[in-house]
Parts: C-alpha cells; sequence; structure tokens
C-alpha cells in the first residue's frame, strides 16, 4: 500500500510541477526574446502568446480525463496508469526542446502544441491517480489517504520554483553577461520535470488493478456472458421457428414473442451512467462536486499559473527593467516559494489529519468562506 501511495503522490507531484513551473517559464522567455524590446514591452512575453502557453496543459486535461479517463474502465486502471505517464515524459521532454522554425511556426506555437499533448498524459493522472486510491483505501481511512495524495501538489508548486533559482544560480553569471543564456534555463526547468515520472515508471508498470475493480472487471464480464449465451438461444429458437414456419407454409413467421424477448434483452441489467444519475439523489452528489471544484480551479489555476505576474506587480521581484534578471527571477522563484509554503502547503495538510474528524463538507464550507474573503480582497486591494 505504501508503495502505491508514493507512486501515487510523486504523479500528483510530478503533474503540478509540469502545470506550475510555466509561470516561472513564461516570465524567463520574456528575458530571452523580448530583451531588446522598447518601453514596456521589454522583458515581458506579449499577452496572446503568455496565455497561450499558461493555457495548452489545461486543454489537454480536459481531453485527456474524458479519453483516457474512459479507456481506464475499458481497458484497466494500471494499463493507462502506465501509459499516460509515458506520454507525459516524452512531452515533457519534446517540450524542453520547443524551437522557432525557419518558416512557420514560433516556439511559442510550437511550445503550446507539446504542452497539449503533456496535458492529455496528465488528464489521464487525475482521474485514474484518484480512482486508484480510493478502490485500495477502506472507508475509515479514504479521506485521510486522498488528501495526502492531493497534498502532494502543494510539494510540486514549490519544487519548480525551487528548482527554478537552483537553475539560476548555475548559470548566473553567463545570465548576466548575455541574457540569451536565460534559454539553457527555462529548458532545464521544463525538462528536469520529468525525473519524478521517470523513476517511478517501473512501479506504475508493474502495479495491479485493485481487487475491487479486478472483481467488478469479473462480474460485468459474466453478465455480458451471460446475456450473450440467452440471446444465442432465443436467436437459435428464432431460427428453429422461422424454418417450421416455411415448411409449415405460414406467410408470417410465429416468432412475435421472440423479436420481442431478444428486443427486451439487448440493454445492459447494470445500471448505466444515465440511468444512475437520472436519480437526483445521485446527481445532486455530482453536480455539487463538480461545481465545486470547477469553482475552486477557476480561481486556483488563475492565481497559480500568473503568480509571478503577482509577485512582479507588488514589486517583491525588484525592478523588471533596470535589475540583473537572474536576480529578478531568483527573487520571483523566492516568492513562488513563499506564498507556497505559508500558504497551500499547510492548508492541504491540517485537511490530511482533520478530513475524518471533522468531516469533507464541514472543510469545504469552511476553505469556500475563507476564500471568498481572501478573493475578495485581493480583487479590490
Amino acid at each position: 500500500m505504501i508503495k502505491k501511495l508514493t507512486v501515487c503522490g510523486v504523479a500528483f507531484l510530478n503533474d503540478a510541477y509540469d502545470m506550475f513551473s510555466i509561470n516561472i517559464v513564461a516570465m524567463i522567455l520574456g528575458f530571452v526574446y523580448y530583451h531588446d524590446a522598447e518601453g514596456a514591452d521589454q522583458n515581458t512575453v506579449p499577452k496572446k502568446w503568455d496565455t497561450l502557453i499558461k493555457i495548452a496543459v489545461q486543454i489537454g486535461c480536459l481531453l485527456g480525463q474524458l479519453v483516457l479517463g474512459r479507456l481506464g474502465d475499458k481497458v484497466g486502471r494500471t494499463t493507462i496508469y502506465s501509459a499516460s505517464l509515458m506520454i507525459a515524459i516524452i512531452t515533457t521532454i519534446a517540450s524542453a526542446f520547443s524551437s522557432s522554425m525557419v518558416k512557420g511556426f514560433n516556439v511559442f506555437i510550437v511550445l503550446f502544441i507539446w504542452r497539449v499533448l503533456l496535458g492529455f498524459g496528465i488528464g489521464g493522472d487525475y482521474p485514474l491517480t484518484a480512482t486508484i486510491v480510493s478502490e485500495y483505501a477502506s472507508p475509515k481511512n479514504r479521506g485521510k489517504l486522498m488528501s495526502a495524495v492531493f497534498a502532494c501538489q502543494g510539494f510540486g508548486n514549490v519544487l519548480a520554483p525551487i528548482v527554478g533559482i537552483i537553475v539560476t544560480a548555475c548559470f548566473r553569471s553567463s545570465i548576466d553577461n548575455d541574457v540569451r543564456n536565460l534559454d539553457y534555463v527555462w529548458r532545464l526547468i521544463i525538462g528536469l520535470g520529468c525525473i519524478p515520472g521517470v523513476a517511478t515508471l517501473y512501479w506504475r508498470l508493474t502495479m495491479e488493478d485493485s481487487k475491487r475493480f479486478q472483481l467488478e472487471s469479473a462480474k460485468a464480464a459474466a453478465a455480458n456472458a451471460d446475456e450473450d449465451m440467452q440471446r444465442e438461444k432465443l436467436l437459435a429458437k428464432q431460427h428453429f421457428a422461422e424454418d417450421n414456419a416455411q415448411e409449415d407454409g405460414l406467410l408470417e413467421s410465429p416468432n412475435t414473442v421472440l423479436n420481442v424477448a431478444l428486443t427486451d434483452d439487448k440493454p445492459r441489467r447494470a445500471k448505466t451512467f444515465g440511468q444512475y444519475f437520472s436519480e437526483w439523489r445521485h446527481l445532486k452528489v455530482l453536480l455539487g462536486t463538480s461545481i465545486a471544484w470547477f469553482a475552486l480551479d477557476v480561481a486556483f489555476y488563475g492565481i497559480n499559473l500568473n503568480s509571478a505576474v503577482v509577485i512582479d506587480a507588488i514589486g517583491f521581484a525588484g525592478d523588471l527593467y533596470q535589475d540583473k534578471p537572474s536576480h529578478f527571477i531568483i527573487r520571483n522563484c523566492l516568492g513562488n516559494i513563499i506564498i507556497n509554503i505559508l500558504g497551500s502547503v499547510p492548508g492541504y495538510w491540517i485537511t490530511v489529519f482533520t478530513i475524518e474528524r471533522l468531516g469533507r463538507k464541514t472543510i469545504q464550507l469552511m476553505g469556500f468562506a475563507m476564500l471568498t474573503i481572501l478573493y475578495i480582497v485581493l480583487g479590490f486591494a
């Protein structure tokens, strides 16, 4: 169980790193490609390109969750779980080598394409990690284990700026002599994001589906086999009746009842998605959970993908135009670390240790109340 939790925890850490490292990378790209721009445009990526590369992973995630999440039910959890990681590793490395074409796409469009594909892999990780943990966990500690795995996102948010500081410090003298040497820095920040995934790839490949999933799959297979057998019997009776009707010279086949039986037997006896959620008691849980998560993510991704902009706006990072690029980047990364160490990381782990006592709904209501207050303060500050 510890190995499975480690694999799933590292998955969320890796996903958070890959998603939110672009926040730092976008800032560095401004120095690399727009250091010679004039006025307020100097050292700043234009809004259209900045937005494009930041939303790329989220676009891919949406597609990946729908496609790979569904395949996880059809093919098997761990098979698709391993495939999603391999997609993420390959596209992370490819993203690090993004560059402009002589004729055609510039570096931002190429980076966008690779990060959409990266998001596709991450989109498989998201639903499957949560599902795998929930299937292995007992009802008594399911909330704690699920929260602990999700809490690893906080570590991924902290790891990205730490890597940014280390890599920038390694190239500091070269960067101060020629700002274009930051080209190495942003590529390394992205590329190093594949290390946690590579480190756990073997464990993923050797993981087995949970006993619960295997049991449900076996039940579904048995039910399908039983339905197929019944259908074959009905078809045999129908053919026998048709043959007798032809021999007796009947104009109409006396198999109307058999046809009705065949028609009625086609739908699966197990409740389908539509049947299950046609009941309000189930639908309200789905709506309540998904709408709450959507509302949270609008603010969560909006702030985490643009925290470098906020840190610059409050003046913590220094002067974008006068300070040395290495100093500005390191200060900005430091600001990101402080925000996460003092904010999201403690919040995650307080939930881990209190969720079984306070309850899911109580913690969610407390969290949304605090977020409402804080976002109002941020909005009107």
